[in-house]
Order: structure tokens, then C-alpha cells, then sequence
């Protein structure tokens, strides 16, 4: 290895478990999952730190949020991190590009790692209220064919979590283009504006460290540019951000899905949809006595979905909830 990842816990991998573990480790962005211990980036360097995953109490997404991002007006939105408790309640929280990939990760963990848990302490707690809430909600009775509707829409729920990570895949594209909808242009010339000031603050900094114009100086130029170029790198039109690559993305991605449920005979709801939490609203709507049949709680799910926006409150847990689906929905126009 041409750099050793420094171990945060007090527990540590000998040479040989590390370099054998890292170098066959799943990458999810800027961190990695191996077979021992789970990978961690610093600022500037991709999977720099580790932790072995049998010190590792809880592994969890955290979402900050900056001005618009609720809304989707805003030149930014979410700033999606990973959160890693370990050892006797210490945390590494590690900065994301995509929020997908976070999602991945924690796919990948509760698959291959169940013992870990995956939501914050405090996300535990209300997740549970949450639940008490839901059932007093749900109607007293059901009819017989409303519970074998369910009973169909939880084994579905269950295959599409053999394979998350297709449904990941489905919303991310699905968010992608949404956001790429409705970008306004101008956003592209201020970022490029924006790209050329940290360009030239760079080539300045570069000249004032070889002349020696003093270190406060070519510091603050050098931290400049680093800001200016990372805020404005999601915003530029690249090979992977313009309209064809990411409606070919969303196209492929759908098309996955629609392989994958092909093998499951009279799937309820259409390949652009398919996702576990689609699946779940549907079965709290039936179970609640809103709708009998799927294709009768499909179209309650629409209804509510298409009634929540920027001026409705929702809980932390089913804003995540909505975040993952209804994109999905929008770009479909809802059909």
C-alpha cells in the first residue's frame, strides 16, 4: 500500500489482514466495506482511515441540508454523510458526493453485516414511536382479500431487498434528472464564472509560493480555489452531468429493474416504481382501509405524494421516505 490507512479504533489489523482487507474491500465512493473492517475518508483522501467492523456499534446516513434544498429552488441541496459509532461511542463522520452511494454502503452492510445497526440512536427511538403511531391507525378489520393483497405486496417488498441495489439505482437516477430538469441554465454560467475565479486564485497561489509573497497569502488563495472549484463541480456540465448520459442512466437503470422482476410472476406495480418504500406505503394504505386492491393503493400513493411540497412538515424519516421515491414519480409525471 502506498499509504497505510491509520487505525481510529484501539483495536487494529495486523500488516498482513490490512493489505489483503483493503485491497479486496467494496468501494462505495470514498470509503470501502471489507470482510474486517470498514474504510473511511479523510478531507482529501479516499478510504484513509479504517476501523475494524467488530468494533463498529452503528452505521448511519446523516443529511445536512443547505438553503433550498427543501425546496429544489436552491443552487445546492442535500450534503449527504456517513456516520460511523464505535468503540464506546465515538464517531467518524465521513462527506459524500452522491447520496446514493451512502445508501449502497448501508445496503451492502445490512446485508453482509446484519449485527450492525443502521440507524442513529435517536432515529431508533422515534422510528419506534413511529410504529405505535401506525398502528393505531390501521383499521380494526381488513378484509380477507385486502390481507392476501398485502400478504402479495410484502413478498414483493422482500424480493426487491434481495436486490437493493437496483432500487437504489432506479431513485438516483430518478433524482438526478429531476434535478437536472429543473436546474436553471444560468446556474451553469455563474458556476463556470465561479470555476475560472478558483482557477486563476490557484494559478496566483501557485505563483506566491514560488515567489515567497509570504504564507498567509498563497494559503488563502489555495483555499479559496479549493472552495470555489468544489462548489461549483456538480453544477458544470460534464461527461456524466448532461441530459443524455443522465437520461440514459435513468433509461438503464429501469431497464435492470425491469429484467429483474420479469422473473416474478404479475408484479404489482410497473419497473419505473419498483422500490421497497413504494411497496411498504402501498401496505400501510391498504392496512389503514384507503384501498383494497394494489392498483387501488398505487393511485392513494400518487394522491399523497402529489399533495406534499415544500410548505408541508414531515418527520426526518419520512422525508427520507418521499426523497427516495417520489422523484421517481415526478419524472414519470406520475403515469
Amino acid at each position: 500500500m502506498l499509504f497505510k490507512p491509520h487505525c481510529l479504533s484501539r483495536t487494529t489489523l495486523s500488516k498482513e489482514e490490512l493489505v489483503k482487507d483493503r485491497k479486496n474491500c467494496r468501494k462505495f465512493g470514498p470509503c470501502g466495506v471489507g470482510e474486517k473492517a470498514i474504510y473511511l475518508n479523510s478531507f482529501y483522501f479516499d478510504r484513509r482511515y479504517y476501523i475494524p467492523l467488530s468494533n463498529v456499534k452503528r452505521i448511519f446516513k446523516r443529511v445536512a441540508m443547505s438553503k433550498g434544498g427543501f425546496t429544489g429552488k436552491g443552487l445546492f441541496a442535500t450534503i449527504p454523510y456517513l456516520v460511523v459509532e464505535y468503540d464506546n461511542g465515538e464517531e467518524k463522520q465521513c462527506n459524500f458526493k452522491f447520496e446514493e452511494n451512502v445508501d449502497s454502503l448501508l445496503a451492502y452492510i445490512k446485508q453482509t453485516h446484519p449485527y450492525i445497526r443502521l440507524h442513529s440512536e435517536e432515529a431508533e427511538k422515534r422510528l419506534k414511536q413511529k410504529e405505535r403511531l401506525k398502528e393505531q391507525k390501521k383499521a380494526v378489520a381488513i378484509s380477507k382479500e385486502a390481507k392476501a393483497n398485502v400478504a402479495v405486496l410484502n413478498n414483493c417488498m422482500e424480493y426487491l431487498n434481495r436486490n437493493e441495489e437496483l432500487s437504489i439505482q432506479l431513485s438516483a437516477g430518478a433524482k438526478r434528472k429531476r434535478v437536472y430538469d429543473r436546474s436553471n441554465p444560468a446556474y451553469k454560467w455563474v458556476a463556470l464564472s465561479i470555476t475560472l475565479l478558483g482557477a486563476a486564485a490557484l494559478i496566483y497561489g501557485i505563483f506566491a509560493l514560488i515567489t515567497h509573497a509570504g504564507f498567509a497569502v498563497y494559503f488563502l488563495l489555495f483555499g479559496l480555489a479549493a472552495i470555489f472549484l468544489f462548489s461549483s463541480a456538480n453544477v458544470l456540465p460534464t461527461a456524466k452531468n448532461n441530459k443524455k448520459y443522465i437520461e440514459s442512466h435513468l433509461m438503464s437503470a429501469v431497464e435492470d429493474m425491469e429484467e429483474y422482476i420479469h422473473n416474478y410472476p404479475d408484479f404489482p406495480i410497473p419497473a419505473w416504481y419498483a422500490h421497497p418504500v413504494v411497496l411498504k406505503r402501498m401496505i400501510d394504505i391498504i392496512e389503514e382501509g384507503r384501498a383494497v386492491k394494489a392498483d387501488e393503493a398505487l393511485e392513494v400513493l400518487k394522491s399523497d405524494l402529489k399533495a406534499l411540497n415544500s410548505s408541508v412538515a414531515v418527520e426526518q424519516e419520512e422525508y427520507d421516505e418521499i426523497m427516495a421515491i417520489k422523484p421517481m414519480f415526478l419524472v414519470r409525471e406520475y403515469q
